[in-house]
């Protein structure tokens, strides 16, 4: 009986569907059944392989000497695992006792040829574990298991799509590292990330697009996350502050008009506001229970600063230009900080000017006390110069009203 085509001439199987059952007590390497040779370790398609022992090999015959498209079923009945290799020695894939898979030839060029696999698992319902693993999964046994893998970041860095699901730590000193555009990655897409570096690594998005409400979030050493895309940006969920490291600074550039803090940008306890002024600046915080440190470095040309909660009611900041200030928001007001202990004798202010006083009031920061030169200060009203006092006495700018009079010493 001839095992080669008639209109072809290629090598086929001589039926449609056979089958074998082998004994495997050692590396075996099996040939196919061509013209009516059936001794022999031939291949049959479904084939039933009892492993006496672990580590044993099952070799196929080689790709081209057959048709693309010959097949086997290989199911393994005994209690060791065992390997399938092509004719070349490369591993096809394993089969683990009680499963069953199908295999096939995709391509035959060489005698290796190209193997292309359908696992039908174990049993009659159970799937083959290791053919369904992905990023973030692993195969241990019949099961699927959560699994992180752990990699070691040290340069700047640009996260892609095969970073989903790993753990990458930061092991440098002061870096960054940027996240693609988000659409790129599509809604699901996670990475752990952990700095167990010396200094701050801060992580940039792409076209314009926002982690946490923010262009950039930063990670002081031993801070973590997990950084998750929605699809049009990135979250962070279990952010964890170091306790040595609990500061962070915000620079916010402001030229006029109203400003509204994200609540990423509000976590911020020290802040700076730079830029140069046009107009009034009003910013609104998220009313909530936070401490700031704010400082106003813009230029103000003689406008104003003024950090409020939006509550209705509620006290406001007017910070001048040059300053800073410590402030507590109870949710509504924003309070002074700056208080004098008990037992401390002295409090020390800035210098000021006459456009914006040292000491002045939250509703009209121009008018208040300050300090021009040595040996004097001076008093300060809507921005002008009204009185100095001096060693040698008091200089009066413009006339004065007394309505009781002025009595004792000498007038000129």
């Amino acid at each position: 009986m001839s095992y080669n085509s008639p209109f072809t001439g290629q090598v086929i199987q001589p039926t449609d569907v056979s089958y074998r059952e082998i004994t495997l007590a050692a590396n075996t390497a099996l040939s196919w059944p061509i013209n009516g040779n059936v001794d022999g370790n031939y291949a049959a398609r479904i084939l039933e392989v009892n492993a006496t022992s672990g580590s044993l090999t099952l070799s196929m015959p080689p790709a081209n000497q057959t048709s693309v498209g010959t097949d086997a079923l290989i199911r393994n009945i005994g209690a060791n695992t065992f390997t399938v290799k092509d004719y070349a020695g490369g591993v096809i894939l394993t089969i683990a006792a009680g499963q069953a898979k199908y295999i096939y030839i995709t391509d035959n060029p060489d005698t290796a040829g190209v193997w292309g696999i359908i696992a039908f698992g174990a049993g009659s319902s159970s799937v083959d574990a290791s053919a369904l693993q992905g990023y973030g999964i692993l195969a241990l046994s019949n099961t699927l298991n959560q699994s992180h893998p752990t990699s070691s970041l040290a340069n700047a860095y640009t996260f892609s799509a095969v970073d989903r699901a790993l753990a990458r730590i930061w092991q440098g000193g002061v870096g960054t590292a940027t996240l693609p555009a988000a659409s790129s990655l599509g809604n699901n897409w996670f990475t752990l990330f952990k700095n167990n570096g010396t200094g701050s690594i801060v992580l940039s998005t792409t076209s314009s697009e926002l982690i946490d409400g923010a262009l950039t979030k930063s990670f002081a050493p031993d801070e973590s996350a997990f950084i998750i895309c929605t699809g049009s940006s990135f979250v962070t969920v279990g952010y964890g502050q170091s306790a040595n490291f609990v500061f962070n600074a915000l620079v916010k550039p402001v030229t006029g008009g109203a400003y509204t803090l994200t609540p990423s940008e509000a976590s911020n306890t020290i802040q700076e506001y730079v830029g140069s002024l046009v107009s009034n600046v009003t910013v609104s915080y998220p009313p909530v229970v936070n401490f700031y440190v704010i400082s106003n470095k813009t230029t103000d040309n003689g406008f104003s600063l003024t950090i409020t909660t939006g509550v209705p009611g509620g006290s406001n900041a007017v910070i001048p230009a040059g300053q800073q200030v410590t402030l507590i928001s109870d949710g509504t007001n924003f309070l002074n900080a700056n208080t004098t202990q008990a037992g401390a004798t002295s409090i020390s202010l800035v210098n000021g000017t006459v456009s914006t006083p040292a000491l002045n009031f939250g509703s009209e920061t121009n008018t208040g006390i300050y300090h021009p030169g040595a040996g004097v200060f001076d008093i300060s009203v809507l921005g002008s110069n009204v009185a100095e006092f001096s060693a040698t006495g008091l200089s009066i700018a413009g006339s004065g009203t007394f309505s009781n009079g002025i009595s004792g010493g000498a007038f000129t």
